[in-house]
């Protein structure tokens, strides 16, 4: 009897090791995810974070737009002779018009800095009574008229004088004078999508656009 019990004790334990292995087994090739709830908790934690770190990041980035705008970015704005020192010192990067008000080519020449200050938010342009603004018309060796000066962070850049950089016609498109202002580190370029009524040539394909004026007289000497 002690031996048959011994023998029913063994068989016990085999069948508890079996059924043991089999579910080991079982678990080993099952699909189903584990989860940690404590790891989980942490990855909505940090998720939460960024989440909140992006939130004040867009604050304040429209929060700065805000106060670009206010200060004149995303137009033309005319500036005297005693804001300019300021305007291109504190400023980044600033297209500046020096003209006259009776001059036809300067007139279009506000048509283009128009539609370039709207598409290049970041950049501020101003233009300038050449006539009224003797001082730093004299120390800039401002000439002829319409005269752009560029300037980053208060160095001037590039200048482009009449229209014979930009085709030497009333009509030149735009991207002419766009391209001159990107590749002087003024204004940042933009990708943007091609209009139907666009015309593309030129050998890189660029989307080339105009003003059409009803009169014009060619650049004029300023004295």
């Amino acid at each position: 009897t002690i031996a048959h019990a011994q023998t029913m004790v063994a068989a016990a334990k085999a069948y508890q090791k079996e059924m043991l292995a089999a579910e080991a087994e079982a678990n080993a090739g099952s699909s189903a995810p584990v989860y940690n709830i404590g790891e989980l908790m942490n990855e909505d934690e940090e998720l939460q974070k960024l989440h909140e770190e992006r939130i004040e990041q867009l604050k304040s980035e429209q929060e700065k737009r805000v106060q670009m705008q206010r200060s004149g970015h995303g137009q033309l704005t005319e500036v005297t002779e005693a804001d300019f020192l300021e305007v291109v010192t504190k400023t980044e990067a600033v297209v500046c018009h020096f003209f006259h008000r009776d001059f036809e080519r300067c007139k279009i020449m506000d048509k283009h800095l128009v539609e370039l200050a709207r598409k290049h938010f970041d950049t501020k342009f101003i233009k300038m009574s050449a006539p009224d603004a003797p001082f730093f018309t004299v120390k800039l060796d401002i000439k002829m008229l319409p005269c752009l000066v560029c300037f980053l962070n208060g160095n001037t850049v590039l200048r482009v004088v009449g229209f014979d950089g930009l085709g030497g016609v009333d009509d030149f498109e735009t991207w002419r004078l766009e391209e001159q202002l990107i590749a002087s580190g003024t204004v940042v370029p933009k990708v943007e999508a091609v209009e139907k009524d666009d015309r593309i040539d030129g050998p890189s394909g660029k989307v080339r656009k105009g003003f059409q004026p009803a009169s014009s007289d060619e650049d004029s000497d300023f004295d």
